[in-house]
């Protein structure tokens, strides 16, 4: 018998196979995570016995997974995936094994193969302060340089090896994306996941930079399982039909996406684009099926109204801003005409901040304002309570009404001036205004859906990409001050 054959064997009395319908075929006849199963949740309550305890330990809890005799099992043969006494290819094939086993394991006992990566392949301590020393050593003196990189490479945890493993196989890179997807759920409850998530997230920065993607637009005359990854991934303005998906696809439109090497006819991000002669101030009109294309020898606007992630599991590598800046490049090649980029852009944590915020924002408003905003609700003087309830009725306000500008108001205060830690508080802001766009114009009713009322009581805004200083807004950010256009300057208390 092999080696590869034995660890088949023996892994797979560790990893009992998940119910059926779990498993998908995968790249090369291997068994892979189909992408998006629920596997449900772990067990209602995992031990927390830290791993080695666990591993001495001759019996295992009601609630854990695995006993501590599979524990020590796996973790010998995951530690043999990475032997330095075995090929590469040996190695690949180890690897392979187990990623097929996982594909069929149940949750708990994936759960339990996070925490062993987690937890079980640090760097070992010795080493690193004997490098350390050296390194402290040699501070000033020929020697200091060489001594930097072996105190980091000191540093450097075997975990690391064993994430390199299972990527250069053909579904490697599938499979750690979709692991560290399915693992996000479990880092808000339990820390000792945090290592390994942290090291896959400075991988996949590496993996996945900007230098390794390739844009491609997406068109409706690209492949239908691209078209329907689109209808999928849409996280901004769901798709509704075919018709929709047309329309946004049609001549007067440009939709890009960020494609990797290793995960073929997947895009990581894609952005949707409208070209046009003005700057857009709401979504209806640009998601109108009906609406007759606009002529393009007068487009002198590309206004991105969408922009989605479609990887859970490469939460926080970073990429969009490298998309936008492409996506300017490529259309100002095709059309010399434009002009202006902007975005048409929800505020999705508005509402909810109003709510938390409402009493403050009260008592910043002018007492003159106050008194206005008391007439029109009835309530002389009027509290937050009595301005929330009245905005939720907001589809009727007159153009006038004294509810509609404080709205307005609170909206430049919370895109303009609300930051936490030094970024903006609203996530769709941080993300625009960190690529150094300015706060341009804020869009009454520019989004009366449902979903738009709920998150912001329709507002959207524009964030207007000035080409030549955005490099200017994002140094300005950098010292806590956000770009805004003078209107916004002036709605702000």
């Amino acid at each position: 018998m092999n080696t590869t054959s034995w660890i088949s064997r023996n892994v797979s009395r560790l990893f009992p196979l998940a119910r059926k319908g779990l498993l998908a075929p995968g790249g090369g006849g291997a068994a892979t995570l189909r992408a998006g199963a629920a596997v449900g949740p772990v067990d209602a309550v995992q031990a927390e016995r830290p791993m080695r305890e666990r591993l001495a330990a001759g019996r295992k809890h009601r609630a854990e997974a695995m006993s501590p005799r599979m524990l020590r099992r796996v973790l010998q043969e995951l530690k043999a995936t990475i032997d330095p006494q075995i090929s590469e290819v040996e190695g690949g094939r180890r690897a392979q094994v187990l990623i097929q086993r996982y594909a069929g394991a149940t949750a708990a006992r994936r759960r339990d193969m996070w925490l062993l990566m987690s937890e079980m392949f640090t760097a070992d301590p010795e080493k690193m302060k004997r490098a350390q020393a050296s390194f402290a050593a040699a501070v000033g003196t020929a020697d200091e340089a060489a001594a930097e990189v072996q105190y980091r490479r000191a540093t450097v945890s075997p975990r690391r090896r064993l994430l390199q493993r299972f990527s250069v196989l053909p579904e490697g890179i599938r499979f750690l994306v979709d692991l560290r997807a399915e693992m996000q759920p479990d880092l808000k409850t339990d820390k000792r996941l945090r290592a390994l998530d942290v090291e896959m997230e400075y991988m996949f920065s590496t993996w996945f930079d900007v230098g390794f993607l390739e844009l491609r637009r997406i068109s409706w005359d690209s492949p239908a399982s691209l078209v329907e990854k689109l209808i999928k991934y849409e996280a901004v303005h769901d798709i509704r039909s075919w018709d929709d998906v047309k329309n946004r696809l049609d001549s007067d439109r440009r939709c890009y996406g960020f494609f990797h090497p290793r995960l073929p006819g997947e895009p990581l991000i894609f952005v949707e684009v409208a070209l046009i002669d003005h700057m857009a101030d709401s979504i209806t009109p640009l998601l109108d099926e009906q609406a007759a294309a606009a002529d393009l020898d007068r487009a002198t606007t590309a206004i991105f109204y969408s922009i989605s992630n479609t990887q859970p599991g490469l939460r926080g590598v970073s990429f969009g801003d490298s998309l936008i800046k492409r996506v300017v490049e490529t259309l100002s090649a095709e059309f010399p005409r434009l002009r202006h980029f902007a975005t048409l852009s929800p505020i999705p944590g508005l509402r909810k901040w109003l709510g938390q915020n409402a009493v403050r924002l009260l008592e910043l408003t002018p007492e003159k304002e106050r008194a206005e905003l008391g007439r029109a609700v009835g309530f002389e003087p009027p509290s937050a309570t009595h301005l929330l309830q009245a905005l939720e009725r907001v589809e009727t306000l007159e153009p006038r009404s004294p509810l509609r500008r404080w709205l307005l108001h609170c909206a430049a205060q919370y895109l303009g001036h609300e930051m936490v830690e030094g970024k903006p508080v609203d996530p769709v802001a941080r993300f625009h205004l960190g690529n150094g766009a300015r706060i341009e114009r804020l869009n009454w009713l520019g989004d009366p859906s449902p979903k738009g009322l709920q998150q912001s009581y329709g507002l959207m805004v524009n964030y207007l990409y000035d080409l030549r200083r955005l490099d200017k807004y994002r140094a300005e950010l950098a010292q806590g001050k956000i770009a805004v256009s003078g209107e916004i300057a002036k709605l702000a208390w």
